[in-house]
């Protein structure tokens, strides 16, 4: 029996009476609820620190490396991150069904998943190092832009890179049962721990007496053995079923990498438009517009930091819901999901999108060619995908994912061909992202399409509860910092002053055309519950 039929038959076998439904469902949506609420604000002061930590880290990375050896760093760990859809196909794949089965409550299976991914992971390791020893070093030292006094030091990353590579594989399994298992505080622990390794590793650049770039590569390294040492060490003590144990389980393994496999196809698309991008840049423009493109994603990164945590948080919840059969309330996440992802979203987009030049100013010092219009356009890519994440969460939940990953590779993968056309036509880099853009927004509507028969979920509700009411809350949250930019000359005046309308603006916005009556009502609970602690 296929994968597809085995796990479209588990939520029905969970299913309870419908009375028993009916009684359960509020308190089981009110414990979720306040799950979610919670890991989110743990993931939200881990997200502060770490922008803080981040801001600062780049900065000082750009000044001591300067902008040649910056954009070599980015251009090169664009080739391992193409290699990367590995650990993030087999990730997804792994999170899914520890979820899956954390749901269900089987903890024999469980124990299967867990050491079966283990194996396979440590397999793909060994594949990983074959072709980055082979194909990925002669790409780099024959296809690659890099400066012929650098390349040494280009090819002192790529092995760094490699070696990073298959330690994150290795811990993979480790830091999905984390996340199944909602231990959001641990996660976000480990995550300002290695932020505060990598400022070490800034602050010893400044004083190493060797080469800075394979300096940082080397360092690199020891910071990810610590970091995923560590992991293993807390998940063997605390989960069960994280004590591997050798397992050759083929019907598992079978479920694994079939998911993992048509994830893999679909992730190759991803990876083509956004690392495999990086190297078209680097091949037609060079790496300085590889450091502009690096820090316009860093820019991204920080930005979105409250979406990933968000998401992270969610995520979970909607896999279990499905899990156990309760359809209903996998909607309402959905929805909720997408809708508070793109909110979000734009309370940093609209002023930094705005105040882009300044911010990069403040931030760098020293601001690349063309990092200020990346920037700018990264965010609208940012827009074009978080109206879509709680759909690929649910599609994933389900496990059929075959038909859904052949068309959205189809559809997705136009991104490439058609930049690397504009380039060769002599187009700006800018038309990276203005393809990717149009193409993202228009896979919003196909994944709708697909997951909706998936998931029985209506696709006007998606429609009406994320789409529209993200354009009703987008125009009048962008219009008045939009007529400050306009009006008033760049000053550190018009800085502060766009910033605060814009934020009040999105504010009002999202409180009276984005929120749900019931959604106003629990969020003016909390507000009140506040104040009234603040008085006591």
């Amino acid at each position: 029996m296929s994968i597809d039929s085995n796990i479209e038959k588990k939520p029905s076998d969970q299913q309870s009476s419908p009375v028993s439904k009916k009684q359960k469902a509020p308190e089981n949506e009110i414990f979720s609820n306040r799950r979610i609420a919670k890991n989110t604000l743990v993931l939200y002061a881990r997200m502060i620190f770490m922008t803080l930590l981040g801001l600062f880290t780049s900065r000082v990375v750009l000044q001591v490396l300067g902008v040649t050896d910056y954009g070599v760093m980015s251009a090169v760990g664009g080739v391992i991150s193409m290699m990367g859809l590995l650990t993030k196909s087999l990730s997804k794949s792994i999170s899914r069904h520890l979820t899956f089965e954390l749901g269900r409550g089987d903890m024999q299976k469980l124990r299967d998943v867990f050491s079966t991914s283990v194996n396979v992971q440590m397999g793909i390791a060994l594949i990983v190092l074959l072709i980055g020893a082979t194909l990925g070093i002669w790409f780099l030292n024959h296809k690659m832009n890099i400066p012929p006094e650098r390349l040494d030091a280009a090819n002192w990353v790529m092995w760094s890179s490699i070696i990073g590579f298959m330690i994150a594989l290795i811990n993979v399994p480790y830091s999905a049962a984390i996340v199944s298992h909602e231990r959001m505080s641990v996660y976000a622990y480990m995550t300002i721990l290695e932020a505060i390794l990598g400022l070490l590793v800034v602050s010893l650049l400044y004083f190493s007496p060797f080469d800075k770039l394979k300096t940082n590569a080397v360092l690199g390294i020891c910071c990810s053995l610590l970091i995923r040492g560590i992991y293993m060490a807390y998940c063997r003590r605390h989960f069960e079923e994280c004590k591997y144990r050798f397992v050759f389980n083929v019907p598992m393994l079978k479920e694994l990498t079939s998911f993992a496999g048509w994830n893999f196809f679909g992730e190759g698309a991803w990876i083509f438009n956004t690392q495999g991008i990086d190297l078209l840049i680097n091949i037609y423009f060079g790496v300085t517009l590889n450091a502009a493109r690096g820090i316009a994603g860093q820019v991204n990164a920080l930005s979105t930091k409250f979406v990933t945590n968000f998401m992270t948080a969610l995520g979970p919840q909607i896999t279990k819901t499905y899990a156990a059969g309760n359809l209903a309330q996998m909607h309402q996440l959905v929805c909720r999901g997408a809708k508070f992802s793109f909110f979000l979203t734009i309370l940093f987009a609209i002023p930094f999108g705005f105040e882009a030049e300044r911010l990069l100013t403040l931030w760098l010092g020293i601001v690349p060619d063309y990092a200020v219009v990346f920037v700018r356009l990264t965010f609208l890519s940012a827009i074009s995908t978080v109206l879509g994440n709680t759909l690929v969460t649910a599609q994933f939940a389900t496990g059929k994912i075959r038909k859904y990953q052949i068309v959205m590779t189809i559809c997705g993968f136009w991104v490439f061909p058609l930049t690397w056309i504009a380039f060769k036509l002599g187009g700006s880099p800018t038309w990276s992202y203005i393809i990717f853009i149009i193409v993202y927004f228009g896979l919003i509507f196909v994944r709708i399409y697909l997951v909706k028969d998936m998931i029985k979920m209506p696709w006007t509700m998606y429609v009406k509860e994320v789409l529209l009411r993200a354009l009703y809350v987008f125009i009048p949250a962008f219009i008045p910092p939009l007529m400050i930019y306009l009006l008033m000359p760049s000053s550190i005046v018009r800085f502060i002053l766009l910033c605060v309308v814009s934020l009040i603006a999105s504010c009002m916005s999202i409180y009276w055309l984005g929120l749900q009556a019931q959604e106003k009502v629990v969020i003016m609970g909390v507000v009140k519950k506040y104040l009234h602690r603040e008085k006591q």
